[in-house]
């Protein structure tokens, strides 16, 4: 008898990203642009001419062409019009890699871990469904394996995204360390054809994402968001704790008046932000660090570029 899907759920404290100006995600899309047209390996340009930003040729002026496209220099050469004919840009389809694990439904300042990442998805989303675009959803975290969306265009992929980011995330205790290896095992098999990647975690997985991140980076752009809340840089000091683990649900008891348990808890986070900085640095894949504590459509507009 197959077993249901786990559940999901939205959090309690759950703020939503909040404001989303338009002029902000068009100016972040130019960026994304860049990066895609210097990361991604071999030839990406369609069939035939069209509409794009690479010349294909020159020739002669008919009467219907727009005039938009008359090729100046050419034209002065020739002692006749001639338009400029490019090649078309290939759509490009977008895999966002969402992490649902319960570790995203914490917060402790403007909004959880799980609203700025519901954002980053909303504006990867909307950028890659521009210039006839897809998008595709890996959602992952729950024990019973990952949440795939199909690549899908315009309107409809908007609303499969949106309905996933309703659902919430999992329950406390069901979270699954092995996630964010098997979400990118996935992508590996499912894009076919060179894209753009984004995952959006908190990174507080093991390392066994390492070697498959590799393989999808050797085809794809792959940027990587990374969320975090200040409270799980330092541990402040409240006297005796007791603390679940949300992902495994193991429950912790810590006196945190300790000055050493508060500095050896700082050196571990510090540790094991710094280890997936070097990992992703070192597999070439643009690295961005968005806070709760933040604006975080403006971090990433800065960070992008």
């Amino acid at each position: 008898m197959p077993v249901p899907p786990t559940p999901l759920h939205p959090p309690d404290a759950r703020q939503g990203p909040g404001p989303m100006p338009g002029a902000l995600i068009d100016a972040i899309d130019p960026a994304v642009n860049r990066l895609v047209a210097r990361t991604l390996p071999g030839n990406r340009r369609a069939s035939g001419v069209g509409f794009g930003t690479e010349l294909a040729q020159l020739r002669p002026y008919e009467p219907g062409d727009d005039v938009r496209h008359i090729d100046a220099a050419g034209s002065a050469r020739t002692g006749t019009l001639h338009v400029r004919v490019h090649v078309p840009e290939r759509a490009l389809t977008t895999w966002l890699l969402l992490d649902l694990s319960p570790s995203m439904a914490f917060g402790s300042a403007r909004r959880l871990k799980a609203d700025v990442a519901e954002g980053v998805a909303l504006t990867f989303a909307r950028i890659g469904l521009r210039r006839a675009g897809s998008v595709g959803v890996v959602g992952f975290g729950a024990p019973d394996g990952p949440r795939v969306l199909p690549p899908r265009g315009s309107k409809p992929g908007l609303i499969a995204l949106r309905k996933l980011l309703a659902q919430g995330v999992v329950s406390d205790g069901h979270g699954d360390q092995n996630g964010l290896s098997t979400a990118l095992g996935r992508a590996l098999r499912l894009a076919t054809q060179p894209g753009l990647l984004v995952v959006i975690s908190d990174f507080r997985a093991g390392h066994d994402w390492v070697r498959p991140m590799g393989a999808l980076h050797l085809r794809h752009a792959v940027i990587a968001v990374e969320v975090s809340d200040p409270l799980e840089l330092e541990l402040p000091a409240l006297g005796r704790l007791a603390l679940v683990d949300p992902e495994s649900g193991a429950l912790v008891q810590v006196n945190s008046s300790s000055r050493a348990i508060r500095k050896r808890f700082a050196a571990i986070e510090s540790e094991r932000r710094a280890a997936v900085a070097v990992e992703l640095r070192r597999l070439g894949v643009r690295h961005i660090k968005l806070s709760t504590d933040h604006d975080w459509l403006n971090q990433l507009g800065r960070q992008i570029g």
